[in-house]
């Protein structure tokens, strides 16, 4: 599994970083999604999938 990002795309929710610090932040200028991780540790997988799907832009993919 791979995390991929478009800041393009991003809202600035936050979502993701309150669920998953270690792999995601913001931007200090505009609050957009700053892919910190892209893989995902084996344990993380599943949360990986609720925050992705979760995002309420659809900033967030995920390669397998």
């Amino acid at each position: 599994m791979r995390v991929r990002v478009d800041p393009g795309v991003c809202v600035g929710a936050g979502l993701c970083v309150l669920r998953l610090p270690e792999m995601f932040d913001q931007d200090d200028t505009d609050g957009t999604v700053v892919l910190l991780r892209a893989d995902p540790d084996p344990g993380q997988e599943d949360t990986v999938l609720k925050v992705v799907t979760s995002c309420p832009s659809g900033a967030l993919q995920i390669d397998r």
